[in-house]
């Protein structure tokens, strides 16, 4: 298969999204799941929450999926906005590749 700048740059997106849900993501992930899962517990035990087990099980899986969720959008969306970019860069170097030997690109 013939590795395209689309490739490339798709894997680039994700390593930076990546590096950006390490940076700004992680913090407001865990605190928003945590909220759900703080939410979800007061729903089912009650206001205020105890501090039992289940409660707090509930909560650190809110906290998991929020965090979960949040680098899934990261991750992908850095490598969706990576591959459109290298698409847009395939599609201008492709006419440049099919010109023939000594023949001139047109100008537009």
């Amino acid at each position: 298969m013939k590795k395209r700048i689309a490739n490339r740059l798709s894997y680039l997106g994700a390593g930076i999204g990546l590096a950006l849900f390490a940076i700004f993501g992680l913090l407001p992930g865990s605190f928003i799941g945590g909220v759900l899962g703080l939410n979800i517990a007061g729903s089912i035990f009650g206001l205020p929450v105890e501090p039992t087990v289940l409660a707090r099980v509930i909560i650190v899986m809110g906290m998991l999926i929020g965090v979960l969720v949040t680098g899934t959008v990261f991750i992908v969306s850095g490598a969706v906005i990576g591959w459109l970019a290298g698409l847009v860069i395939d599609a201008l170097a492709k006419p440049a590749e099919e010109l023939k030997e000594g023949e001139k690109p047109m100008k537009v």
